[in-house]
C-alpha cells in the first residue's frame, strides 16, 4: 500500500476515535477532584491587577483573557464530575502567594499570568500553556533606554517572585551589568517606581506591559522598549501529582485553541476595548502564539 494512502486511513482511524468523556478522567487519583465531589466547590486563583489576564473590573468582578480560560476548565470539571450546579470560589493571589495557595490546597488551580519555567516544573504542574510572549521594558517617553544593553549601570524595577526577577539578577551577575534591581510587591507597583523615577525601566511580558501602560492616566507618556531576549509560557498551575486534573485542563485548552475559540478570545482581549475600562491594548497576535494555537503544548521555553 503506497504512503499517502497508509497516511490517509490512519487520519480516518484516529478521526473515529471518541473524544474524551468524563470516564475517562481517573478521578480517585486525584485529590483535587475528589475535594471538589465532596465540597460541591472549585477554587480557582484569581489577580486583582494583571490586565488583561486576570483583574477585577468596575463591579469587583473577575474577568479576563486567562480568567475565561479557567471558568471553561470549570464547566469541563463539571461535566468530568457529572455536577452542574458545581459552585465557583475565588480567591485573590499574587505573584508571591500563587504557589504556596496552589501547594496547600487553599485553591485547586490557578489560571492568570504565571510563565511555565523549568525551575517551577521542580515543584508545580502545569497544563498546556494559554499565552506566548516576549520580555521587554517600559520606559518613559523620551528616555535614554531603549535597548536590555542600556540598563546597564541603572535603576531598574520588576516584580517581586516573577521569573524577571530571577533573569535579572542573572543577568546582573553573568553579565557585570552592575544595576542597581528594585522588586516591587505588584505590577502597580513597579509601574509606580518607574512614574516617580525611581526605576528607569520596568522589566516584565510585554502584554502586561500593554496593560499597565493603556490603562496609565497618560498613556502617551510612556513607551515599551526592547527587543525581546528572552521569550515566555504562561499556563494554568495545579499541585504536582494530579495528572486528571492537568489532562482535564490540557484537553480543554487544546480545544480551544484548534476550534478558534482561543484566537476569539484573544480578539476580545487584546484588540477590542476591554470590559469596564474602554481601553484597547492594540497587541496583534504574535507568529510565536499562532504557532502554539497550531500545536498545543505544555513546554517551557526557557
Amino acid at each position: 500500500m503506497k504512503l499517502a494512502v497508509k497516511a490517509a486511513l490512519f487520519a480516518l482511524a484516529c478521526a473515529c476515535l471518541p473524544a474524551a468523556h468524563a470516564d475517562d478522567y481517573d478521578e480517585s487519583g486525584s485529590p483535587a477532584l475528589r475535594r471538589i465531589r465532596e465540597t460541591g466547590t472549585v477554587t480557582i486563583g484569581v489577580r486583582e491587577m494583571a490586565v488583561p489576564f486576570s483583574y477585577y473590573d468596575g463591579s469587583h468582578r473577575a474577568v479576563g483573557y486567562s480568567h475565561a480560560i479557567a471558568l471553561r476548565i470549570v464547566d469541563a470539571i463539571r461535566e468530568s464530575l457529572g455536577m452542574p450546579s458545581l459552585t465557583v470560589r475565588e480567591v485573590i493571589v499574587t505573584p508571591q502567594t500563587r504557589s504556596s495557595l496552589v501547594q496547600n490546597g487553599t485553591i485547586d488551580f490557578e489560571c492568570g499570568a504565571t510563565a511555565h519555567t523549568r525551575d517551577r516544573d521542580a515543584y508545580m504542574a502545569f497544563s498546556n500553556s494559554i499565552f506566548e510572549y516576549g520580555v521587554r521594558m517600559l520606559v518613559k517617553q523620551g528616555s535614554p533606554v531603549k535597548d536590555f544593553q542600556d540598563l546597564a549601570g541603572r535603576t531598574v524595577v520588576t516584580t517581586a517572585s516573577t521569573s524577571q526577577e530571577r533573569m535579572l539578577r542573572q543577568w546582573n551577575a553573568a553579565r557585570g551589568m552592575n544595576m542597581t534591581i528594585l522588586a516591587a510587591k505588584s505590577h502597580a507597583a513597579s509601574f509606580d517606581e518607574v512614574k516617580n523615577g525611581r526605576a528607569v525601566a520596568f522589566v516584565m511580558d510585554e502584554p502586561l506591559l500593554y496593560g499597565a501602560k493603556a490603562t496609565a492616566p497618560d498613556p502617551g507618556g510612556y513607551a515599551i522598549v526592547g527587543a525581546p531576549t528572552v521569550f515566555e509560557v504562561y499556563a494554568c498551575m495545579f499541585r504536582r501529582g494530579d495528572p486528571a486534573l492537568k489532562q482535564i485542563a490540557d484537553d480543554t485548552i487544546a480545544k480551544m485553541q484548534r476550534s478558534g475559540e482561543a484566537a476569539q478570545l484573544y480578539r476580545q482581549w487584546f484588540e477590542s476595548p476591554i470590559p469596564s475600562r474602554g481601553i484597547v491594548l492594540g497587541l496583534p497576535m504574535s507568529a510565536r502564539l499562532k504557532e502554539l494555537f497550531d500545536n498545543p503544548n505544555d513546554r517551557p521555553l526557557d
